[in-house]
């Protein structure tokens, strides 16, 4: 809590023992016997919570550096999709459905279902994974709404099949849709629209990078 505000941490936390995904580091003392440690750091741009920007799907797009910062944040809306079967397309009027007249242009969207699974992991879209599918109709609602950001909860997998996520990629982020993956903690959020940040390093020609996604819940103006 900071005041009457509600902060979530919505980033994964990594391990470089665990992960899965590269993730390597090589800490060393510059100082002598003064210690000054600094840090190596190997990592891959797709690594635990991060942000994909147009970029990862077209060397003429934008890379992470030449977005404006402001892309990176504002109103958010969480959004359970338990009005779509396991295993289901989130369809175009599954979307009207759920968020009608609330979606406004400029929105983060995160998509969620109660048919949870760990993404990146070798059980991965197997018989025991009954996570929802985006595809490009789901990219088009979207799109036309004016969506900023797509943010995924671990019940709807973006990566399904080739047939799907190339025209979910394409079609979102050639208007510029920033892609928020491998967001956790949205369990402990106490409502379903409030104010997110998720900043990724400046890096010119970057295609992605992890971030520190969090929500402040309790901003009048992110808050209905």
């Amino acid at each position: 809590m900071m005041g009457n505000l509600h902060i979530v941490d919505l980033t994964k936390v990594l391990d470089p023992s665990t992960e899965s995904r590269r993730c390597r580091l090589w800490r060393f003392n510059t100082g002598g016997a003064i210690p000054d440690f600094h840090t190596i750091m190997d990592l891959t741009s797709h690594l635990g919570t991060h942000c994909e920007c147009p970029y990862h799907h077209d060397n003429d797009w934008p890379s992470v550096a030449e977005l404006p910062l402001n892309q990176f944040m504002g109103r958010c809306l969480v959004v359970n999709m338990d009005n779509v079967k396991p295993n289901g397309l989130v369809t175009a009027k599954a979307l009207e459905e759920k968020l009608g007249d609330r979606m406004r242009p400029g929105d983060t969207i995160i998509l969620d279902s109660p048919y949870k699974f760990p993404p990146f992991t070798p059980a991965t879209n197997g018989p025991d994974d009954y996570r929802l599918y985006v595809n490009g109709e789901t990219a088009q609602w979207l799109a036309d709404r004016g969506a900023q950001s797509v943010g995924f909860g671990d019940g709807v997998s973006i990566e399904d099949c080739e047939e799907h996520v190339k025209p979910f990629h394409d079609i979102l982020m050639a208007v510029n849709c920033t892609f928020l993956e491998v967001l956790q903690n949205l369990e402990l959020l106490k409502t379903d629209t409030f104010f997110i940040s998720y900043a990724p390093l400046p890096i010119i020609g970057l295609d992605s990078c992890p971030v520190r996604a969090y929500a402040i819940e309790g901003l009048q103006e992110f808050s209905k």
